[in-house]
């Protein structure tokens, strides 16, 4: 596999790498040549970038051997059993740590400027280079990232030779690499340009993606529906020009962490999202309103006619527990016509059986998802499917109860929603 250039590389590392969008990645590239490729694949995950800058500790006698590596904020990764070996002792070592040391913070401060590190602990931390020669220095990077407190290590680079990847495999939590050719020389044979990577690029790059996108800035809003007035959150649509609006379940609102959770998923994708309440203040203090679905439903088209005359893209409409119905009933209400009606639906723990004869009118495609433990649940939506005329599918998320909140559930799905959503929103569909 020949690359046209690092950017190229990094589109290509980002679509292998797609699956892990929703787990809210850290992308780290390794300068200089890795940042540009860190840059696509965060652009394209929509995930925050940063550079990891270590430093390989060699054995003074022998520089090639490393016997450890340094990262920021204190970070000191040792082979104990390499020191031992190489008789390496504790002068030697504090002499290369504190030489290494140095030019470790001049880097880190030429390439980041003021700006802090992105924090890895508990997080998912993508690792990129432009290639993989021996490892070495990738390795020391994992080994960093991990020690600052990162969840899951995934080293990712567009080519190594077949032993290095296999090596660097069982060392990191998961290897992605596209290529990995046989009689590999070196990393550049595999670019049409691999020419250098300045100093002054790294820093651009990283300084771009620092920036916050003001087009794409969430803004408080407040939305003319069902005549009342009802706050809400508005990002606008990115690449995809669709947006979907959130129809948030009984005793919920606007601020429903799930919800806010998938529509940050859908954001990184280039949707945009539309999280309003229902109910006024007053309404939800009576309870039976929040299953008034006739109420919901109106309410969800007008904002949904809100929305057009704001942003005239596609529409979906993401719905949970009794905002399900309410979807479905607004989506069979407006039906699916091009630049009036509703493009895609996604139930997430939903009743839909609460939208009652308005199934059969549904024509938007509409995905259901269900925890596999949320039995009463799932039965519902098992009939409710049936009464369905339109595409759809239902979605069963294993050991999942009703509000996802199992590990990686909700993850999983916002990835659903966001697969759903793009397939069927953007152009041509809709």
């Amino acid at each position: 596999m020949l690359f046209a250039d690092r950017a190229e590389a990094g589109q290509q590392l980002a679509e292998a790498l797609r699956p892990l969008a929703s787990s809210d990645p850290v992308v780290l590239g390794l300068p200089r040549g890795g940042v540009p490729v860190a840059f696509r694949v965060a652009q394209e995950l929509g995930a925050a970038l940063d550079v990891i800058v270590v430093r390989k500790l060699g054995v003074p006698y022998h520089p090639e051997l490393g016997f450890g590596a340094i990262g920021e904020g204190g970070v000191r990764v040792i082979s104990e059993d390499i020191v031992r070996r190489g008789g390496v002792s504790e002068a030697d070592v504090a002499e290369v740590e504190g030489a290494e040391e140095a030019e470790l913070l001049r880097r880190a401060r030429a390439f980041r400027g003021d700006r802090p590190r992105v924090p890895l602990a508990g997080r998912t931390v993508i690792i990129v280079d432009d290639g993989i020669a021996t490892g070495a220095t990738a390795l020391a990077a994992c080994e960093v990232a991990r020690a600052q407190g990162a969840a899951r290590v995934v080293l990712a680079v567009p080519v190594a030779p077949p032993d290095a990847a296999e090596r660097l495999g069982g060392r990191v939590d998961e290897l992605v690499c596209l290529s990995t050719p046989y009689g590999f020389s070196a990393v550049g044979e595999w670019y049409r340009d691999f020419g250098q990577t300045p100093d002054e690029e790294v820093v651009a790059l990283l300084a771009r993606a620092a920036a916050p996108d003001p087009s794409r800035t969430a803004a408080e809003v407040a939305v003319e529906a069902g005549g009342v007035t009802l706050p809400g959150e508005l990002t606008p649509a990115g690449d995809t020009g669709a947006l979907v609006v959130f129809a948030h379940g009984s005793g919920s609102s606007r601020h429903s962490p799930r919800n806010r959770s998938v529509a940050t998923a859908l954001n990184r994708a280039g949707l945009g999202t539309l999280l309003f309440d229902l109910l006024t203040p007053a309404e939800e203090a009576d309870r039976a309103n929040v299953f008034d679905i006739e109420t919901l439903a109106g309410r969800l088209v007008d904002a949904t006619a809100w929305v057009r005359r704001r942003a005239p893209g596609p529409v979906g409409l993401f719905g949970a527990s009794t905002g399900a119905a309410a979807a479905l009933r607004a989506a069979a209400a407006v039906g699916t016509e091009r630049g009036a009606g509703i493009g895609a639906v996604v139930s997430r723990g939903g009743r839909p059986d609460l939208a009652g004869d308005s199934l059969g009118d549904v024509r938007a495609p509409t995905l259901l998802v269900v925890g596999g433990d949320d039995t009463r649940v799932l039965e519902l939506n098992r009939q409710a499917q049936d009464r369905l005329r339109c595409e759809n599918r239902l979605d069963v998320v294993p050991g999942a109860t009703h509000l996802f909140e199992e590990p990686g559930a909700l993850d999983e799905v916002a990835e659903l929603a966001r697969d759903w959503f793009t397939a069927h929103l953007t152009a041509g569909s809709g």
